[in-house]
């Protein structure tokens, strides 16, 4: 536990502060974040999981705890009504009350489902995110977003809940496929250009080892990334305002996800998103070649893609439209107006978005 370090997230909008540690062999504190209140603890986990879940029921079980494991699909599949009602019927059947406590094992998906199942059973109870992949631990995990997805868009039904804690156990990342840790990547990067640019630095530095969790800059890399994160949801929990900077990328990834029926990775949608956005915010005449072109050149060096359909345009369009982030029929999009300087481009010409798109096509 000497390794172990604690990010603060404070609390907003009537909502309690909570911790992250990132560290190893994390599972002790479990205890702790669960409390004496709670008799019941239902730990959601993905299929892939299986294992993993099993190991953490029985624990809590040794502990006293009436422990339940609730396994569900793996990655994006997890996001349904379906699954969502699959465990609160679960949960209906154990006798949940508002004093027992949710665990969410897994990616970003499975805690995304887990705090939604939280917050909506009894209206809502506790929560321990556990993330088991890099995407989950430095974006997903934290800052009490939770939601599933429609057939009309990703995360379209959620709410605002955060957890009590969230436990980022670094050995996890140990068996996260490559393609899948390097998906992750991408959330990190965002938030190199949006916040902390030492950390394109530090992926610049060494690309090869920045693809791996056992490069020499990980740990410093996720606990950055990480800290972006906490800083910008603290105080603005509901998206009122600065944490609006989060989305960068995010609305013509949301749209890639939805056209590929979420067959794609979260962090591939967003590599090709963040790099239209900067292709918008150049073309506007807000961003600097340079801070435009390091886009292509750091997402490139970690196996991150560039381009989507150059035919998938309008249906790409007709999805940014009902994104969370519009507002009405105004297309609203953040972009930077230098390195770490992020700000909004509401309603912009059809015309800019056919030419930014046009830069990141593929034939």
């Amino acid at each position: 536990m000497t390794d172990t370090v604690t990010i603060h997230v404070a609390g907003s909008a009537g909502h309690e502060p909570y911790d992250v540690l990132i560290g190893h062999q994390l599972l002790g504190e479990l205890g702790g974040l669960i409390g004496t209140q709670a008799r019941r603890v239902a730990i959601i986990h993905p299929e892939a999981l299986a294992a993993t879940g099993e190991a953490v029921r029985e624990d809590l079980q040794a502990q006293g705890y009436e422990a339940i494991a609730l396994q569900v699909p793996n990655a994006e599949e997890a996001k349904s009504a379906e699954v969502a009602a699959f465990c609160w019927s679960a949960l209906g059947q154990t006798g949940f009350t508002r004093t027992d406590v949710i665990i969410g094992l897994g990616g970003g998906a499975t805690t995304d489902l887990a705090g939604f199942v939280a917050a909506s059973w009894l209206r809502g109870v506790r929560w321990i995110a556990i993330p088991t992949t890099l995407l989950g631990m430095v974006d997903a995990a934290v800052g009490g977003k939770t939601g599933i997805n429609i057939p009309e868009g990703k995360n379209m039904v959620g709410a605002f809940h955060p957890p009590v804690g969230v436990l980022a156990d670094l050995a996890t990342l140990e068996t996260v496929p490559v393609h899948d840790y390097v998906s992750g990547l991408a959330e990190v990067i965002k938030c190199g250009f949006i916040a902390d640019p030492v950390i394109l630095d530090l992926v610049e530095a060494d690309p090869e080892g920045a693809r791996t969790p056992g490069g020499p800059h990980t740990v410093e890399l996720i606990q950055r990334a990480i800290q972006v994160k906490a800083d910008v949801v603290s105080g603005d929990l509901k998206e009122a305002g600065r944490r609006e900077i989060l989305n960068y990328g995010h609305t013509l990834a949301h749209a890639i996800e939805r056209n590929e029926r979420y067959k794609w990775r979260h962090g591939a949608a967003v590599s090709v998103g963040m790099v239209f956005a900067a292709e918008l915010g150049r073309l506007a005449g807000r961003l600097d070649d340079a801070t435009a072109d390091r886009h292509r050149s750091v997402l490139a060096s970690v196996g991150l893609p560039l381009t989507y359909r150059a035919d998938a345009w309008p249906k790409l369009l007709d999805a940014m439209k009902i994104d969370k982030k519009s507002r009405g029929d105004l297309l609203r999009f953040i972009v930077l107006d230098g390195l770490a300087k992020t700000s909004v481009l509401e309603g912009p010409d059809p015309s800019l978005l056919v030419a930014a798109y046009a830069e990141v096509s593929a034939t």
